[in-house]
Order: structure tokens, then sequence, then C-alpha cells
């Protein structure tokens, strides 16, 4: 039988930073996000992460469609590396 690896996204987080000085509030992120993890802040008039588990592992849609490239996420190989020493345990 396969062995099931269930993580908590708070284990592993893999969410976007959003740089506040940088977002212009054009909401091309926010209308990209399928999983819903982003909200618009009206007063603010900028985009924030909202739900930062419902970002999936290895997707980086957001910050593909962002003009400004306002959006980063973790380093890759951190995350796998975090990912496998979780495994493991």
């Amino acid at each position: 039988m396969e062995k099931r690896c269930e993580i908590s996204w708070t284990e592993l987080p893999w969410y976007p930073h959003i740089d506040a000085e940088k977002c212009r509030g054009c909401k091309t992120c926010f209308k990209f996000c399928k999983y819903g993890a982003l909200a618009f802040n009206i007063t603010a008039r900028k985009v924030r992460v909202k739900y930062p588990s419902r970002c999936q592992a290895g997707c980086r849609i957001c910050a593909g469609f962002c003009p400004i490239r306002a959006i980063a996420f973790p380093d890759e190989s951190e995350f796998v590396d975090c990912f496998m020493k979780r495994l493991s345990n």
C-alpha cells in the first residue's frame, strides 16, 4: 500500500509575498489566482494574501501575471529541503 504524506501548509509555507511598495493595485494577480488565495484591500488599494492555505505548492501563476514583479515566492530549493526533512520524520 502506498504511504500518503499529509503535511500542513503551516509546516511547508508556499505562498507569495506581495511587496506593498511595488503593488499598484491593478488586480491582475487577483484575477488570475484560480485558488482564491488573494484579496483586494479597497482601503489600501492593494492586493494581499488573505488565504495562504489555499495556495498550491509550486504554483506561481499570480507572480507570472504581475506586470511589475511585485510578487515573490520562497526559494524552491529551500522549500524542497524543508519538504524532504518533514517527509523523513
